[in-house]
């Protein structure tokens, strides 16, 4: 009779040949994972220049009314398959949004054109595309932004233009709809020149009893647009708790612009005042209330007082009638005596 070992040696024998015999099978079966395409490796930017080095943030040109102004711009494709983008001109390109903020080009935009609409870029291959921007004859002079929408993919990218018509420049920047709504200080800057404006702002507040705010001319991480209106926020954290506020906004800008703008802002702790009214009110009326208790009280304590005194009185005295007919009566009878 063979022993129990036996068996339990001979079993552990079968297991370990069948995972030898389906360990290749299984391995051979596994799906083999596909290679990383690379369809969205790339990039778009500016064109290097001539000697092949130093990047640009952004494509200047420059020249007077009537000219067409050529560069280049470059798409890289890092990946290992091709890609294929396509290229549009735009007025702006907004980052955060990923796109021209879903309007066609009335500006800048509508001057440039790509030597090709659609282009398809090898693996591992940089292309350089020329294009031209035709400024119009009749343009006014100044700054004029504009932007290469990239689209490939998932992936839009945005290689921004800066075009400076020639001719006289005009710098001018006012601050309008000035407000102060809480902690915040809410107004409104305006380019009304041709020249776009990196602006600086300065804060003051007085109040009545002195200077409540004072902030010196700090530079602005914005850029307005000529005839660009934009809207924007300053802090303002420690408010006063009661007071009367003149607040003062200065702003000024490369090329002698500058505008001013006040506004008026009463603080008032609303929170204690509306306590205090409703305890007196709730005072009020419970004066009020105890008034007319007394009142009330003192009325009826001399309604009571009143009636008592009458009653006494028809109860000794009789009619009056009566003791004028009796007093007759008695004269006429000594009379007959």
């Amino acid at each position: 009779m063979p022993s129990p070992t036996g068996h339990a040696a001979r079993l552990a024998l079968a297991v370990l040949l069948c995972a030898l015999v389906m360990t290749p099978a299984a391995a051979g079966a596994a799906p083999r994972t596909p290679p990383h395409t690379g369809a969205a490796s790339w990039t778009a930017q500016p064109a290097v220049s001539g000697s092949g080095t130093g990047g640009r943030p952004y494509i200047y040109l420059e020249g007077p009314p009537g000219t067409v102004l050529q560069d280049r711009l470059s798409v890289t494709n890092s990946g290992r398959s091709p890609v294929t983008v396509r290229l549009s001109g735009a007025d702006r390109y907004d980052a955060k949004s990923g796109g021209s903020g879903g309007r066609s080009a009335t500006g800048a935009g509508r001057w440039l054109r790509t030597a090709a609409a659609e282009v398809t870029v090898p693996a591992r291959t940089r292309a350089d595309v020329p294009f031209t921007v035709t400024v119009p004859a009749g343009a006014t002079p100044g700054d004029r932004p504009a932007a290469i929408v990239v689209r490939g993919g998932h992936r839009t990218v945005g290689v921004p233009v800066r075009l400076r018509v020639g001719g006289p420049t005009l710098a001018a920047l006012t601050v309008e709809d000035v407000a102060v709504s809480g902690r915040v200080i809410h107004y409104t800057l305006v380019n009304r020149g041709n020249a776009v404006l990196v602006p600086q702002l300065a804060v003051r507040a007085d109040g009545v009893f002195g200077t409540l705010l004072r902030r010196g001319a700090r530079t602005l991480p914005v850029e307005v647009r000529p005839g660009q209106r934009l809207r924007l926020t300053e802090p303002w954290r420690d408010v006063p708790a009661l007071d009367s506020a003149t607040v003062r906004l200065r702003v000024t800008a490369e090329g002698g612009a500058h505008g001013e703008a006040t506004a008026h802002a009463v603080f008032v702790p609303w929170a204690p005042l509306t306590a205090g009214a409703l305890l007196v009110l709730a005072g009020a009326g419970a004066g009020c209330y105890v008034y007319r208790r007394r009142r009330a009280r003192r009325r009826q304590q001399r309604t009571d007082a009143g009636g008592g005194g009458d009653d006494a009185g028809r109860s000794v005295r009789p009619p009056g009638g009566r003791q004028h007919s009796g007093s007759r009566h008695l004269a006429k009878a000594g009379a007959e005596s």
